[in-house]
């Protein structure tokens, strides 16, 4: 008899918050992944990671604050070290997430400058096949579709890496 067994994968769950709002929505992104069998999920903000963390991660998820419709300097600070550790990241699974202070403000620019980061890195992006195709976001406080739509992200991600790692 074939048992298949999947060691433990790892997800890092990274972000920077100024108001609560991403730090908010990078928890319901872990009470997602967490629904996933044999996952092992860290959530740190981004001034307490380092490059270990990172290399250590089967994948990476990135929340920002929208930041003149970029990532928070302090994201970008995180992928401006990695060119300490380039070629590291690759082939891990990487998505991102971010809130916003009001309509057209930028949210979509923000994830898609995360993913481009992670794309260099040689990183495969989870995207999302319904509305919101790059990821979650929310205006503000995260409401409850918000924080659904964050779960469902931490439970593509951890999928996603279970799938590849058998």
């Amino acid at each position: 008899m074939f048992v298949l067994v999947v060691k433990c994968v790892r997800v890092l769950i990274v972000y920077d918050s100024e108001t609560g709002n991403t730090e908010k929505m990078a928890f319901a992104v872990s009470e997602g992944a967490k629904e996933i069998e044999g996952v092992d999920i860290q959530v740190k903000k981004v001034d307490k990671t380092t490059m270990e963390d990172l290399q250590k991660a089967d994948g990476v998820i990135a929340g920002s604050p929208t930041c003149y419709g970029q990532m928070s300097s302090k994201i970008k600070a995180m992928f401006d070290e990695s060119v300490k550790i380039h070629g590291d990241l690759e082939g891990k699974i990487g998505a991102a997430f971010t809130s916003w202070g009001g309509v057209a403000s930028g949210a979509e620019t923000t994830i898609i400058s995360i993913l481009e980061a992670m794309l260099v890195h040689g990183m495969i992006i989870q995207g999302r096949p319904r509305s919101g195709h790059y990821s979650a976001a929310a205006v503000g406080a995260p409401k409850e579709q918000d924080i659904e739509r964050c779960k469902e992200l931490g439970r593509m991600v951890a999928n996603l890496i279970v799938k590849l790692k058998k």
